[in-house]
């Protein structure tokens, strides 16, 4: 990665977004040697302006920012930079340096994508997910009409409670049917998005 270091005296910002829940967590600068470091570390270093040093994020409170992947922008003076953070990420203790809550559930879904493509692939004993995988195609389609009706039930005669409950079983059941297929949950939200297109006309 060639970045331009000089239009900020040695420094280009640093982005720091969470790689699961995309939510930005904090702003940092870096100069050649905190950038270098963060490479070879995995570990986010910045260049501290105020004491003039490198600064690992973490160092003392263990509040480490684990890169996922380092992006530059098209002027390659600006660094977008995924991680995973342990523990909160700013020195107050809130999740961004913002005050945010570093949460929205329904990145769930690729956290839980990722999980059954993973069972998928190591298949391991004792696990329910493995059991249903070895069952077959047709079992898992199965599985997903049960739960579909049983989610149909609770909507209509049901509880609220129950609804969400059978929902989550519908959802689980049908991405393992997916990954069984070769296919994961995103596949469903690229069909979705495509249909919010003026272009899009129905099969």
């Amino acid at each position: 990665m060639n970045l331009d270091f000089n239009k900020m005296d040695g420094l280009v910002p640093a982005i720091i977004q969470d790689a699961d829940t995309a939510k930005v967590l904090m702003l940092g600068f870096m100069n050649k040697e905190a950038y270098n470091q963060t490479v070879e570390t995995g570990k986010v270093t910045f260049y501290s302006r105020s004491k003039n040093r490198l600064w690992t994020k973490g160092e003392k409170s263990g509040n480490f920012l684990e890169v996922v992947s380092i992006k530059a922008d098209c002027d390659q003076d600006t660094l977008l930079i995924q991680v995973h953070p342990v523990g909160p990420v700013c020195h107050t203790g809130t999740d961004t340096c913002w005050g945010e809550k570093n949460e929205q559930p329904v990145m769930f879904f690729k956290l839980l994508q990722d999980f059954i493509s993973k069972r998928h692939e190591e298949m391991p004993e004792g696990s329910y997910t493995t059991s249903l995988f070895k069952s077959g195609v047709n079992k898992m389609a199965q599985k997903v009409g049960e739960e579909a009706v049983e989610t149909v039930i609770e909507a209509c005669n049901g509880t609220d409670d129950r609804l969400i409950y059978e929902g989550a079983d519908m959802l689980y059941h049908l991405i393992v049917l997916l990954t069984s297929k070769g296919y994961r949950i995103e596949d469903l939200a690229r069909e979705l998005q495509g249909r919010h297109s003026i272009s899009w006309k129905k099969h």
